[in-house]
């Protein structure tokens, strides 16, 4: 029978409680616990957001726009159930066709929410709807419309424009992640406007050293024409990192983020890269052999960061791009992101043979393969300075994923070889969810270690506070 997909709730979209655990006590110290962090100011340090609408701080066009179209997370869960992408809006690389009618989209969007049920996705819409919006029946067919009225009429007004929503989300600070090839005049613009808001940008190097992303050596020839290097050369191709990383530094970068296919890394001599990186950029480079060269440029990426201070996270294992149609018609980032097994231990120790043992040098692992939680990161980051594990990411980012995070891993590497929360969205609103989310869950564990004398109240009260707010801006030097 077809689920019901009506209705007027009861109780509020969103439970004061939720997330928390059943039992009375553990609860009640997990209320204590999250009124001390409910309202912490928000570091976002790995934000996927569009710089330009900081500084451009245009109200956003409808709900479509500002919900739909931008999310992974909702588009491919509806084109999972055949809704096509031309049918949300979103755009094709070769101009075609698409729905063009916000409130259409919209429609679609929520007669299809029901899909939702039980995912992270429908906790973060429901807190935004909730509590920027003030909705208290559910999204569904019935009422579909009058979201969109009330959403619509919302974002006409000067409290709703992307600056001010900053601000009420209290974000003290949000990265951004930019091309080397980004010559960051949104950011630019940011920092000529006056405002106090605080954008900053991350250096996310993956079109000029993966020879496998799409025009990889037109994309080689425009970092030169930035840089002024032989980016065609080894040593000018090195040269050239350096300068944009240096470029980027001044535009507040405190990181550098890459998005490898596994964990590799590798420790080639000098004539050796050379010649590796001369195979890769004639354009016929074996699999194998782009491979090989991604694993040595995470270890150059490494070594610049020893010199310049920018903290390195990796975020390995995800077969990018897997569905070839949907890459064709709408390019990168379309849902087609599918985890794979990742090997840690043996793929990061050329790097950590190298690097290791430094400690002006902190690398930040993230992972989409579970399993190594325990078995692999907890022990290398329970052991090597340099390395700290970042929290849930990207399938994992949710309340079952997050508890897993800290079960499987603090009996080994403690919380103080972690990140904190940051998120890795593209949807605005769903920012102060996200964290809000990470800070229940995480309230909602201590106070089960404190119910089982693991960790005396008070403790718990200062590990509460580093995991929401202190870890995230110590390790990324914010």
């Amino acid at each position: 029978m077809r689920p019901s997909r009506a209705a007027r709730l009861v109780s509020p979209l969103i439970h004061a409680d939720r997330l928390f655990p059943s039992d009375i006590t553990t609860r009640t110290i997990a209320r204590r616990l999250y009124a001390e962090v409910r309202d912490l100011p928000i570091i976002s340090p790995h934000g996927h957001t569009d710089p330009r609408w900081y500084a451009e701080d245009a109200p956003f066009p409808d709900p479509a726009s500002l919900f739909v179209i931008p999310d992974h997370y909702i588009f491919r869960m509806l084109y999972s159930q055949g809704v096509r992408l031309e049918e949300l809006g979103i755009a094709r690389k070769d101009g075609g066709p698409v729905e063009r009618d916000a409130r259409t989209i919209w429609r679609r969007f929520a007669e299809r929410y029901y899909l939702f049920r039980g995912t992270p996705t429908r906790l973060w819409l429901d807190h935004a709807f909730a509590t920027l919006f003030g909705f208290d029946v559910r999204l569904s067919a019935e009422t579909a419309d009058h979201y969109f009225d009330r959403i619509s009429e919302c974002l006409a007004r000067p409290e709703y424009r992307p600056r001010a929503l900053f601000e009420r989300f209290k974000i003290e600070v949000i990265a951004t992640t930019e091309s080397p090839l980004d010559e960051l005049a949104a950011h630019k613009a940011i920092a000529a406007s006056g405002w106090k808001g605080r954008v900053v940008t991350a250096y996310r190097p993956d079109p000029v050293v993966d020879p496998d992303f799409e025009g990889f050596r037109a994309n080689l020839e425009r970092f030169g024409a930035l840089t002024g290097c032989d980016t065609l050369g080894w040593h000018g191709y090195l040269e050239a990192h350096r300068q944009r990383r240096a470029f980027f530094k001044r535009h507040g970068a405190t990181s550098t983020d890459h998005g490898h296919p596994t964990a590799r890394t590798a420790d080639l001599s000098p004539a050796d890269a050379e010649r590796l990186f001369q195979r890769a950029i004639a354009e016929d480079v074996a699999p194998e052999e782009a491979e090989l060269f991604r694993a040595q440029m995470l270890t150059e990426m490494a070594r610049m960061s020893l010199d310049d201070g920018l903290v390195m996270q990796i975020h390995p294992g995800s077969l990018r791009n897997h569905n070839p149609a949907l890459h064709a018609a709408f390019g990168r980032d379309m849902g087609a992101d599918i985890p794979t097994r990742t090997d840690y231990v043996r793929a990061l120790k050329p790097l950590l043979d190298r690097f290791g043992n430094e400690r002006d040098l902190t690398v930040i692992l993230f992972t989409l393969d579970e399993t190594t939680y325990s078995r692999e990161l907890a022990p290398l980051a329970g052991h090597y300075p340099i390395l700290r594990l970042g929290p849930p990411w990207w399938f994992f980012d949710a309340p079952e994923g997050m508890r897993r995070f800290r079960e499987l891993t603090t009996e080994t590497c403690g919380f103080y070889n972690t990140v904190g929360f940051n998120d890795d969205t593209r949807a605005f609103p769903s920012i102060p969810a996200r964290h809000d989310v990470a800070r229940r869950v995480d309230c909602g564990y201590l106070a089960e270690l404190v119910t089982r004398q693991l960790l005396d109240e008070d403790e718990a009260r200062e590990v509460a506070r580093d995991l929401a707010y202190g870890l995230a801006k110590r390790t990324y030097r914010l």
